[in-house]
């Protein structure tokens, strides 16, 4: 070589695949057609362990069989077997709470949505003690601790959603603990829900709120479909008997009910010094049936083999269901399509995969894993990162594409969980060849990094990256970020999980069509080099990726 010396080409030779456009690039019309089909009324809103989940499991299998791809799951097959307790609760015959005499008639779906995760046919609570735990935080990293040892065995723990950062302000002792406005996995649900069974409490409840949850009541009092949970591990705690969201003005009653100011113990609970509330006299009843049933469901994972480091895997993933049928809307329908979420992420994944068959055999294997029950909290995704088909060690990155903006070309791709990895960095290099920039997530309090399967496999220490269109503040070439805001806005508050997520001939998807050529690009260059993505040094999941670093040494 003249102009270039060779070990600068080497050295160079990454960035310049990652600029590289696809062979056979994705395009809107074949995303459009995916999401046509597989978010139409024959898929029933594709619901783990129904007719809807065969019909969409065939349609994948034979895609990826004529898109020439292998199958990946374990014992060679295209199909994981996903096992799942699946539990419909039925009308309370009893729900009460009463506190000091008087009787609070909570309104299932308007001021509590109960339900459980146990393999059960029936909860039965009597007289359960009520106890506010604020934030329910366990953080010993963080010298934070809301339990204080307190005994809830047997009791409701009523909890605030999000962290105690969330809404801390300068002198609080919660401000900068954790993640500012961003939330941590301690402001999740799924942990204080987990935390509560921990602790012996036979129920937890949340107070919902729309901007520390992320998402309005309409998502968290929707209880279609029941719940769903991989069953428990031997030794594991079983998890409460019953678990819910409670409307704010609800909460509000509860607590006032009981001599207490909600807004003022939530400013207390930003103090390290916070101890549990018992509500003076309240007391929790219920008496609910549930059709509980063990299913089986199923992820489905296919490769395209390395040519020289097959034992190493780049790994897309996106989730197959939504969330089935329920009660009838304003206009009579019943299914939740799921078109947007995650219906385009599937397309997009089938897109990926014909795009790389188009193109030079991968040095790296190339992984899909399209999975089930991400709704029902990740289930899929957690289940296979408890099974992996593809060594995590060796897993060089899980890229997972989860709601993608179908309002037209943008001038920049949104970056979820910005700060983690050495893959914002490629994510960087991929949107500059595309004359585009990334932005950091707008509204990072709702915590979609711990929202979607990749957090599965972060949690394991696989460096991940996420494409979620409805992370926000995406400057549309249309009405820049005002329209960007917009359309999450009104898709988040209207259609999010609803029977309006469908498909629409008057989508825009050249802006998710880019994303997804982003991913195109990214994954083509981890997988065509020896470079193994990082966790950056602050990061939760560098230790756990360190524990394993011997499996990728040269």
């Amino acid at each position: 070589m003249s102009a270039i010396t060779k070990s600068a080409a080497l050295a160079l030779a990454p960035l310049l695949l990652a600029a590289a456009p696809a062979p056979a690039p994705v395009t809107p019309a074949e995303l459009s057609a995916t999401v046509k089909e597989i978010a139409s009324d024959p898929y029933q809103g594709r619901a783990p362990g129904t007719p809807g989940e065969s019909r969409t499991i065939a349609y994948l299998v034979a895609r990826l069989k004529a898109l020439g791809l292998q199958p990946a799951a374990p014992g060679g097959g295209w199909t994981q077997t996903v096992p799942m307790i699946h539990d419909v609760s039925g009308a309370p015959t009893k729900l009460a709470i009463t506190v000091r005499g008087k009787a609070l008639s909570p309104i299932p779906g308007t001021d509590i949505a109960p339900g459980t995760t146990r393999a059960t046919r029936h909860v039965a609570i009597a007289d359960a003690q009520m106890v506010f735990v604020g934030y329910g935080v366990s953080a010993p990293e963080r010298g934070w601790d809301d339990f204080k040892g307190v005994d809830l065995h047997g009791k409701i723990a009523i909890f605030l959603v999000n962290d105690p950062d969330y809404a801390a302000k300068p002198g609080d002792d919660a401000f900068g603990k954790f993640g500012g406005a961003a939330m941590t996995y301690y402001g999740r649900w799924t942990y204080k829900y987990e935390e509560a069974a921990r602790r012996g409490a036979i129920g937890a409840l949340i107070v919902h709120e729309t901007g520390a949850a992320g998402y309005g009541w309409n998502v968290a009092g929707n209880t279609v479909g029941g719940t769903y949970a991989l069953p428990v591990e031997p030794g594991a705690p079983q998890p409460v008997a019953v678990q819910s969201w409670i409307a704010m003005p609800f909460a509000k009653a509860l607590f006032a009910a009981a001599g207490l100011d909600l807004d003022a113990l939530s400013a207390t609970a930003r103090s390290a010094s916070f101890h549990p509330v018992t509500l003076d006299g309240a007391r929790f009843a219920i008496d609910m049936p549930v059709a509980s049933s063990a299913i089986e469901s199923h992820n489905v994972l296919a490769k395209i083999p390395g040519t020289t480091h097959a034992d190493e895997t780049v790994l897309f993933g996106a989730h197959w269901d939504a969330y089935g049928v329920g009660a009838p809307d304003a206009q009579g329908r019943t299914i939740r399509p799921g078109a947007n979420d995650d219906g385009l992420g599937v397309a997009s994944l089938l897109a990926l995969a014909r795009a790389y068959k188009a193109g030079p055999a991968p040095q790296r294997t190339i992984g899909f894993g399209f999975w089930t029950a991400e709704e029902r909290g990740l289930l899929g995704s957690e289940y296979y990162a408890q099974h992996p088909a593809f060594a995590l060690p060796t897993t060089v990155a899980n890229l997972t594409i989860d709601i993608l903006q179908t309002a037209g070309p943008s001038r920049d791709v949104v970056l979820i969980g910005a700060g983690q990895d050495s893959l914002d960095g490629d994510l960087a290099t991929a949107a500059a060849a595309q004359g585009r920039v990334v932005t950091p997530d707008a509204k990072p309090e709702r915590g979609l990094v711990y929202r979607a399967d990749h957090f599965s496999l972060a949690k394991r220490g696989v460096p991940t990256l996420l494409l979620m269109g409805a992370g926000g503040g995406v400057d549309l070439v249309a009405g820049g970020r005002t329209a960007g805001d917009a359309w999450v806005s009104d898709y988040t508050a209207h259609c999010y999980h609803q029977t309006c997520d469908t498909w629409s001939a008057g989508w825009d998807l050249r802006g998710a069509t880019a994303d997804v050529n982003l991913f195109y690009a990214i994954g083509a260059k981890l997988a065509g080099s020896r470079a193994w993505p990082t966790w950056n040094a602050t990061s939760e999941f560098k230790p756990v990726r360190d524990e394993t670093a011997a499996a990728r040494k040269q």
